[in-house]
């Protein structure tokens, strides 16, 4: 018994003298909030077997099974490379300024929603090597959280009590609380108190207060207040006919406006055609007249002293040199009829008998 208890005394001591190097850091599972730091943790320790060079490398897989695993930050020969992985670029750090004392951690920050993955940890010091995963799960905090009502706020009603937040990472958890007055939520409403969505039946005035819902995930909370105040009913009937009445006032002063609009241009085209129009009842110059005039008395006087013999010659030449238009253009005055006298009177005056030659509708004599 004693022999056996020494074997196993010297075994122990063997293995504590060829330890390797090793990781001490357990596997974890982190959740951080997006825009916070996440500390992944990385400690080891070599053996004295360990005498190769110093090598250090952070790797991730993606959430994304699609992407092949991307290599983060590395320690190499007493250097630091952290350029490899765009999207981490500038964004991770080892955590201790001299990573051979055994702290391989890093620090992510800023996270995004990119960010999820499964991070390992890999620490080559020849012969020994070892590495340790990471989960990191990257929540959005409820924020932008907005309180609404649905629905007319009059008693008797039925209406809703919405609570939305603009973003949030499920699950998400909602309570509600009233604040003023008692204090005390209606019993009907125990049932929905967890909800995004209280269904009001029946509303009463004592539903008045002000309300507040605070929304929950594992890395967050956020809150929005909503003042309910519960109100008779409105007089529809005045509303109604107040609306009525101020359409009916709203198209009379339109009716008004186009009448008046309508009225001036009228006007204006009338005073344009007036200066431009050329009056019809204008009488012809007089001068005009008055020569027709002097005109055809020459010619009665000249037919009064000529013969029978060359009257036809003159009828034809100078009855055709009166223009036409005077004539037309001559208001007619009224005629009056002729005195008559005696043919011995007509003799005893000096007068001579003269013969007048008949003329036709179109002028020529016959």
């Amino acid at each position: 018994m004693a022999l056996l208890l020494r074997v196993v005394l010297l075994l122990c001591g063997v293995a504590g003298f060829t330890k390797s190097l090793s990781i001490t850091t357990t596997d974890q599972m982190i959740e951080k909030a997006k825009g916070e730091t996440a500390y992944l943790p990385c400690k080891f320790t070599v053996g004295s077997e360990d005498q190769g060079p110093l090598d250090i490398e952070w790797l991730l897989s993606p959430a994304d099974n699609q992407k092949v695993d991307q290599v983060i930050i590395l320690y190499s020969g007493d250097k630091i490379y952290d350029d490899y992985y765009q999207d981490l670029k500038g964004r991770v750090h080892f955590t201790s300024s001299d990573v051979k004392s055994g702290d391989a951690s890093i620090n992510v920050t800023n996270l995004q929603l990119s960010d999820i993955g499964t991070y390992q940890c890999k620490v080559k010091k020849a012969p020994g090597v070892a590495n340790k995963k990471i989960q990191l799960t990257v929540l959005v905090k409820p924020s932008g959280t907005r309180c609404s009502v649905d629905g007319s706020e009059e008693i008797g009603s039925d209406f809703k009590l919405i609570c939305e937040p603009k973003e949030g990472s499920l699950p998400l958890q909602y309570e509600w609380q009233k604040l003023s007055d008692s204090q005390k939520m209606p019993t009907s409403w125990l049932a929905e108190m967890t909800s995004s969505v209280i269904s009001v039946k029946n509303a009463t005035s004592e539903y008045s207060g002000t309300y507040s819902c605070t929304v929950r995930n594992r890395v967050g909370s956020d809150q929005c207040l909503l003042r309910l105040d519960v109100v008779p009913p409105a007089n529809r009937a005045g509303t109604i006919a107040g609306a009525i009445i101020g359409t009916l006032l709203a198209l009379v002063l339109i009716g008004l406006i186009i009448f008046c609009c309508h009225k001036k241009r009228r006007e204006e085209k009338y005073e344009k055609e007036v200066h431009h129009d050329i009056r019809e009842d204008v009488p012809p110059p007089k001068s005009r007249t008055s020569t027709a005039r002097s005109y055809i008395g020459s010619n009665h006087s000249s037919l009064g002293s000529m013969s029978p013999s060359n009257m036809e010659g003159y009828s034809k030449t100078q009855y055709n040199q009166v223009p036409s238009e005077d004539f037309e253009r001559t208001p007619q005055s009224p005629t009056l009829p002729p005195a008559k006298v005696a043919a011995p009177n007509l003799s005893r005056m000096g007068a001579v008998p003269v013969m007048i030659p008949a003329q036709s509708k179109d002028g020529s004599i016959v």
